[in-house]
């Protein structure tokens, strides 16, 4: 993903609120939400690394994960991030172990910020912080292609928007399709052009080679029933949504 806005632990019958958006290549091949043949998971796939950026399991397992922007990194021999996520909703192993078991190979990826865990507790990591993971506190969180809740134009409207729109997935939807971008004075400083600054500061991005390629809303309620709705763009085509409503077991 490129933008997560999470709602955790701020509605008793509504423990966890995503709305997320992936931003990606246009060209660059992917699945649509789906469940996995080989695992009870349901996630989107990229199919040119055989990863995800952001699932669920049958069993109530979480995990969603950002690039940290970094133009200066080459990451070309490194492992996929897209497998963090496969390999979290795929483990037994409880969120905090596991991060830390990542914390330890976290030079092999390039760089990432990744959330994982449950309704009933999410744990943070990221790879450039100099942190160990750390539990989520409840609230409204939002994380781009930088740290936690960094107050970058698009993190700071979305927590603003989040707070508005948990009670209507409409609205929700309605929050990840903001196209403005930032105004030049407000945009971060990250390495990359003015141009990509501009285009990159929005919640939902266009342009002819790169965009918002999918939004997803998942909800989950106290009952741990939980409801995945994701919408995929390709540009000049309405979009398709999906939803898919299951209960943890």
């Amino acid at each position: 993903m490129c933008l997560i806005a999470i709602a955790h632990q701020v509605n008793r019958d509504k423990p966890l609120v995503v709305a997320a958006n992936r931003d990606e290549f246009w060209g660059r091949p992917a699945l649509p939400s789906h469940w996995w043949e080989e695992a009870p998971i349901l996630a989107g796939r990229d199919v040119e690394r055989d990863g995800t950026w952001m699932g669920i399991s049958k069993t109530g397992r979480f995990c969603a994960l950002t690039n940290y922007r970094d133009p200066g990194e080459d990451g070309g021999e490194k492992r996929s991030r897209g497998h963090i996520v496969r390999s979290f909703l795929e483990s037994h192993l409880e969120a905090e172990l596991f991060l830390k078991e990542l914390d330890r190979e976290r030079n092999r990826y390039p760089g990432f910020n990744v959330i994982a865990g449950t309704a009933e507790a999410l744990w943070v990591y990221s790879s450039r912080s100099g942190s160990r993971p750390f539990r989520l506190p409840p609230g409204i969180h939002a994380i781009s292609n930088a740290f936690l809740n960094t107050p970058w134009p698009k993190t700071v409207r979305i927590k603003k928007k989040m707070a508005q729109s948990m009670d209507s997935k409409e609205k929700l939807f309605s929050m990840l399709q903001d196209g403005r971008a930032a105004a030049d004075e407000d945009l971060p400083n990250t390495g990359i052009s003015l141009e990509w600054e501009r285009l990159l500061s929005s919640i939902f991005i266009e342009s002819a080679h790169y965009g918002t390629r999918c939004s997803t809303v998942l909800e989950v309620n106290s009952c741990k029933r939980a409801v995945w709705t994701e919408r995929t763009f390709t540009p000049g085509q309405p979009f398709e949504e999906r939803t898919f409503t299951f209960d943890f077991f």
